[in-house]
């Protein structure tokens, strides 16, 4: 059986290879730790959309729109975690079974054939 062969490499170019394939991928490392710094420096600058002329004044003993549905939203969570809530009391009851061929060990055994 031949192989064939595409190249004759030497150790020297086997190196050169290494060599620019392990520098390739720590480049392209620390390409990607910049541009991971970078997505986390844009996404933590504060948004300044909202203008000065826009904000309602704020009078003592009212609600925003804002605050009336940060209530509700927490109201809504406290009443869903406890929906799923049962009562904490753990009843265990022992049930004797019958027997059951299923669950019988002897079936799983080999049984030794008579001899004659």
């Amino acid at each position: 059986m031949k192989m064939l062969l595409v190249t004759n490499w030497g150790w020297s170019e086997i190196l050169w290879v290494a060599l620019i394939s392990i520098c390739l991928v720590f480049i392209v490392l620390v390409l990607l730790v910049f541009i991971m710094k970078f997505f986390g420096y844009i996404f933590t600058q504060p948004q300044t959309t909202a203008s000065a002329a826009t904000v309602a004044p704020v009078v003592t003993g009212q609600l925003h729109e804002e605050e009336i549905a940060a209530i509700v939203t927490a109201l809504t969570l406290f009443k869903d975690e406890m929906h799923d809530r049962e009562s904490e009391v753990l009843t265990i009851q022992s049930i004797k079974r019958a027997y059951s061929p299923w669950n019988s060990k002897i079936h799983g055994l080999t049984q030794i054939p008579d001899k004659k």
